[in-house]
């Protein structure tokens, strides 16, 4: 008969596995009919726990870990996007004594579960950052809720009450950014999409829907292209777009990076920004105000989220675990010399 694991516990007295780890280390901020519940699941399938898990449990270190995609794997998410994460977070661990431990990995690799399992018993992280697009994986969740560690999820996208998540607007301030365009004037407003694995950066997709409703404006299938979050990407579907036979006159890339590829199409083609073609963007990179004409975009308050993630954890680090729900920090719109009123 195979050994009994957490897991089986879990599912047989009905609770998570996290409730499983601390009634199996004796934690306080139990109920004690479920304590009664685990600890009879415990004894009727003879469930040994594994000593170094008790161990990460019972000793976790002042360090917050901050897991995300290993950028030089391809050329997304852009470095700007990793600094001002690790920025944020390394702020609020300064401020309460922590350290921060950074590891970029490969969400594809066969190995994730094992590699992330491996890190967290080594470090005994006291909790754990997870960005997007790790954020909305499940075999990575699943990984991370075996160890029991407290775990804040980064720009999710979509709403899970299991884990607390930090998130911001994307979609109602991207209708709002559509909307502005209209505003100018803009009736054939193009939107160029970002990597289908980043669920929060889709929803912003959602939002130039929203808006061209709003606006009393139709869409055009051919008007919507598709990027990777890359500058080639959107200088791909840049010029795809300007070389339709009836161009846009306002193009909204789901990122910066893709914008600064549109601008980079719209000049080899020698149509003007902002004269011929407005240009917007999403996140406020550092890359959006060195550029010429510098971007409008949307700034996504990435540096404030990651800090409030790393807070909520430091915050709670003595208290039962965890919180729940979703805390949103607004994003908000700048502009830039890149967009302008439509053509004649």
């Amino acid at each position: 008969m195979p050994k009994a694991t957490i897991d089986d516990v879990a599912e047989l007295a009905g609770v998570s596995i996290k409730t499983v780890s601390r009634v199996v280390n004796q934690e306080p901020n139990v109920r004690e009919a479920t304590r009664a519940k685990v600890e009879k699941a415990v004894v009727q399938l003879n469930y040994r726990p594994n000593l170094s898990a008790r161990n990460l449990a019972s000793q976790r270190s002042r360090v917050i870990a901050l897991i995300y995609d290993d950028t030089s794997a391809y050329a997304i998410p852009s470095a700007g996007y990793v600094i001002r994460m690790q920025t944020g977070v390394l702020r609020a661990a300064r401020a309460a004594d922590y350290r921060l431990v950074i590891y970029p990995c490969e969400y594809e690799s066969s190995s994730i579960a094992k590699e992330l399992q491996a890190l967290i018993e080594h470090v005994r992280p006291q909790g754990i950052v997870l960005a997007a697009p790790l954020s909305n994986m499940p075999k990575i969740l699943q990984a991370i809720d075996r160890t029991g560690t407290p775990l804040v999820r980064l720009s999710p996208g979509t709403r899970n009450v299991k884990e607390y998540s930090i998130a911001t607007n994307d979609r109602e301030i991207s209708a709002e950014m559509t909307r502005y365009l209209a505003s100018l004037g803009h009736r054939r407003i193009a939107f160029i999409k970002g990597h289908r694995s980043h669920k929060a950066v889709a929803n912003r997709y959602l939002g130039y829907l929203d808006g061209l409703k709003q606006s009393g404006l139709v869409l055009e299938e051919r008007l919507v292209d598709e990027g990777d979050n890359s500058f080639g990407s959107g200088e791909a579907a840049g010029e795809r777009l300007l070389k339709l036979a009836d161009p846009p006159t306002a193009i909204f890339a789901a990122n910066d990076d893709m914008a600064a590829g549109v601008i980079r199409a719209a000049i080899l083609l020698g149509v003007d920004v902002p004269g011929q073609l407005s240009v917007s963007g999403c996140d406020d990179i550092s890359l959006a105000s060195q550029l010429c004409p510098t971007l409008t975009t949307i700034r996504q308050p990435l540096l404030e989220m990651a800090e409030r993630a790393a807070l909520v954890l430091i915050e709670n680090a003595h208290e039962d675990w965890p919180p729940q729900g979703t805390e949103v920090i607004p994003a908000s719109i700048t502009l830039r010399e890149s967009t302008g009123p439509a053509p004649r």
